[in-house]
């Protein structure tokens, strides 16, 4: 149970990982490192400017790191942070919640009828 009194902690969690692209961003980090290119040709269609913007926005609330590497040509890579990374479980438990069947109506009355 979440205490009414504290600060709501979780509205800015919320506001940093909504949106589509921030959660397949994050999706494609969780499996490893990714050059700029891998990630847009991963996430078809994004445009480059939104990848750049969620990329950016990640970076600047250390959920990414962004290594650029000045040889030719020259090339960026991104990474999750440790703090990055501990939102997998969070993720982990996201989809073991989503792949849960959904109880019918008919379900639920059975399981009233037997206990």
């Amino acid at each position: 149970m979440i205490d009414p009194k504290c600060p709501d902690t979780i509205t800015p969690v919320i506001e940093l990982l909504e949106g589509k692209w921030t959660l397949l961003i994050l999706r494609d980090l969780f499996n490893g490192l990714h050059r700029f290119g891998e990630l847009r040709r991963s996430l078809h269609p994004i445009s480059p400017k939104t990848l750049t913007d969620r990329l950016r926005l990640l970076e600047e609330n250390h959920i990414v790191t962004r290594t650029i590497f000045s040889e030719v040509p020259l090339h960026v890579e991104y990474e999750l942070t440790d703090k990055g990374r501990r939102l997998q479980p969070i993720f982990a438990a996201m989809r073991e919640w989503a792949e849960q069947p959904c109880p019918t109506a008919h379900t639920a009355e059975l399981q009233e009828a037997q206990a």
